[in-house]
């Protein structure tokens, strides 16, 4: 006899056929195509009206409907495919027909795959005949028979592992302790110990007195009540004050947790892990997770989250009626997550966090001749430890509604450059043909607009004695008028295609998801003057601004910026190629070289070691000229002999700290520690 396979989906099925609610089977293809239809639906009800009367005699709607929840609830079906194999000519036979249906069912832990003959009978339904199904348990599995249970025991691999260049942790397993309160021994000393433990894990005292309310006190006081779990690291302040601490134990636990070695130095890059909520439960639950589970909040934890999970496991079976184990239906062996090896370097994450500490901004490091990440800190931050072992959501609500924002990653924003981006309008206009490096401009006092048609607006310059300028002069003591000048010169449109080589306006391939770098459309001249020296319709990522600083080095190629060291190739990989000559690169390293040998950056001289840098101050928010706003300091430096590193960095509100004379220091301080 031949066949004809029919493939109809369901729950996330595939639909061949649709129908409306309330259709009649004319003949028994119809009558199982809208039994499959209900199927999708996830509608048992409607199924059920649609099985035989022997069926209902032995089976009541309750059950029916109860018995799918059940089986594909714990089972966590995702997916059902049911491919019917209809004869060429169905016939019937005493008014029944029969052929066989293929159903898969998608699990986190496999594809269950079977054959399931159906069986239909034509019964009597008002005026007409209908076709109904003969339904029995072995169509939802061929293991299950009927008052028999389905049970699901899920088995987690081991969370991968994130490390920086050296093997060193940033997001590590560890093994921990549960910390525990017996509250009839506290009893004599409650307040005391609670004060004293909670000081201690760094949470509030109602946090753990909400843990001990209720039953456990009234009708379970000799019974130890779970706090928290700490990893074994932070165990020693625990233990160093467990004479007076009575009450309090600290057993091992049989789980690992996640830690943070780091802590806030990199919080914002690693992120963190917790609970999953309801909405991303809502989102994720096809991919095996329950309530139970964690999930990366932010970070490399959110973005790297599958890679780092791994492959959920477990077992599916049947049980009796007296809740044994009877079949497996399927089983599948856990996978252990990836570790993930990063190019950071704590050494210099650490260190670049020790100079922004106290400070509200944002610092990247990378090598400039292999693209590869070292550093990547912005401030304020948090501790990453308790937000991902924490009993209640206080801390992190305290957080969130910190105005300093440190659980924002101010590295993957953008930002007004100010004068690092000056670099950029030479490049553009040497490329161009618009600025000749040797002209020196003739340039009075410390104001100038192109013309009345700017009102009462003037750009404004420090150095006022200057008044013969050429690019090596602009750089060297930050000349906004310079630059200003300078872009009108490169004019609209070849200052917008340069900026666009630039990759301004485009996204970077980079697993850590990265605002792109804007620029306006200059529709009047003082927003091009404006932005030749990296103000108004400017904004920059400080990580694509690191790139930038690469093809200064690179003979005027942009690397692409390297995290995960599975991405690091033999060779560099080049973002933007040839961006600009290799003489305008040198050119420009030159003068950069003056910058922190006689100019601005001049703080930042290190004996011994050659190094390019540019300064910057940004105004922000400002909304009238002549009035003091809020100002952005910034300084970008790089080794020239052999080059190795490159970091920019950006610290806000420095307007009463010396702008970016207040960063050039602590620039220095990381390279110096880093190379010397």
């Amino acid at each position: 006899m031949k066949h004809k396979k029919y493939l109809a989906g369901g729950l996330v099925l595939l639909a061949l056929v649709s129908f409306s609610g309330c259709s009649k089977a004319k003949d028994p293809k119809s009558a199982f195509q809208e039994y499959i239809g209900y199927l999708q639906k996830g509608d048992y009800s409607s199924m059920y009206k649609l099985v035989s009367a022997d069926t209902k005699k032995n089976v009541d709607e309750k059950y029916f409907v109860d018995r799918y929840k059940n089986v594909y609830g714990t089972a966590k079906v995702s997916k059902i495919s049911i491919s019917p194999e209809y004869p060429e000519k169905i016939k019937e036979d005493n008014g029944k027909v029969h052929f066989p249906a293929e159903i898969t069912l998608e699990t986190p832990i496999g594809t269950k795959k079977f054959t399931y003959e159906v069986n239909l009978t034509k019964e009597k339904q008002g005026k007409s005949n209908e076709w109904l199904l003969n339904w029995d348990e072995k169509m939802l599995l061929p293991e299950l028979d009927k008052g028999e249970g389905i049970k699901y025991e899920k088995r987690l691999g081991k969370r991968g592992e994130i490390r920086d260049r050296n093997n060193q942790g940033l997001a590590v397993n560890s093994e921990a302790n549960i910390i525990q309160v017996v509250p009839k021994e506290i009893e004599a000393d409650k307040a005391n110990t609670i004060s004293q433990l909670a000081a201690i894990l760094g949470v509030g005292t109602d946090e753990i007195e909400s843990k001990l309310k209720g039953k456990y006190e009234t009708e379970h006081p000799d019974q130890a009540v779970n706090i928290m779990y700490v990893s074994r690291n932070e165990m020693d302040k625990i233990l160093k004050a467990r004479d007076t601490l009575k009450g309090v134990k600290t057993p091992r636990a049989n789980s690992l947790i996640r830690e943070y070695p780091l802590k806030e130095a990199a919080a914002q890059l690693t992120g963190y892990v917790d609970t999953i909520n309801k909405e991303e439960l809502d989102k994720y639950k096809d991919q095996g997770y329950d309530s139970n589970d964690v999930i990366g909040k932010m970070g490399l934890e959110s973005f790297f989250e599958k890679r780092l999970r791994g492959e959920v496991g477990g077992t599916l079976y049947t049980t009796d009626e007296k809740g044994n184990k009877k079949d497996v239906v399927l089983e599948k062996a856990p996978v252990d997550g990836e570790n993930i090896k990063l190019t950071i370097d704590i050494k210099l994450q650490n260190s670049i966090y020790g100079q922004l500490s106290g400070n509200t901004g944002t610092a990247v490091a990378v090598q400039p001749k292999t693209g590869e990440v070292l550093a990547m800190v912005s401030t304020p931050s948090f501790n990453p430890n308790t937000l991902a072992n924490e009993i209640s959501n206080k801390y992190y609500l305290s957080l969130e509604s910190d105005a300093g924002k440190p659980l924002l990653a101010r590295f993957a924003g953008t930002v007004v450059p100010g004068s690092t981006f000056k670099p950029v309008t030479a490049a553009i206009g040497l490329k161009t043909g618009k600025l000749d490096p040797a002209k020196e401009l003739s340039i009075t006092g410390s104001e100038w607009q192109k013309d009345s048609s700017w009102g009462t607006y003037k750009i404004k310059r420090v150095h006022a004695d200057d008044t013969s300028v050429n690019l090596l002069d602009a750089l060297v003591t930050s000349d906004n008028i310079y630059f200003a000048r300078t872009a009108l010169d490169i004019q609209k449109d070849n200052f917008l295609n340069g900026a666009k080589e630039f990759g301004i306006g485009e996204k970077m391939t980079f697993p850590y998801t990265m605002a792109p770098s804007q620029i306006g459309k200059l529709d009047r001249d003082v927003e091009l003057a404006d932005s030749g020296y990296g103000q108004d319709k400017i904004l920059m990522n400080p990580l694509h601004m690191a790139m930038i600083y690469t093809s200064f080095v690179n003979d005027g190629n942009i690397l692409s910026p390297v995290l995960d060291m599975k991405d690091k190739a033999d060779a560099p990989k080049v973002w933007k190629a040839n961006v600009f000559s290799k003489d305008i690169a040198s050119t420009i390293t030159k003068d950069l070289i003056q910058v922190v040998e006689r100019g601005t950056g001049k703080d930042a001289k290190i004996a011994g070691l050659s190094l390019a840098g540019k300064t910057g101050t940004a105004e922000v928010n400002k909304t009238e000229q002549n009035t003091k706003g809020k100002e952005n300091g910034w300084f970008a430096a790089y080794n020239t002999d052999d080059p190795k590193l490159t970091v920019i960095m950006m610290i806000e509100d420095t307007q009463d700290k010396g702008g970016s004379g207040y960063v050039v220091p602590k620039v220095k301080n990381v390279i110096q520690g880093y190379l010397k």
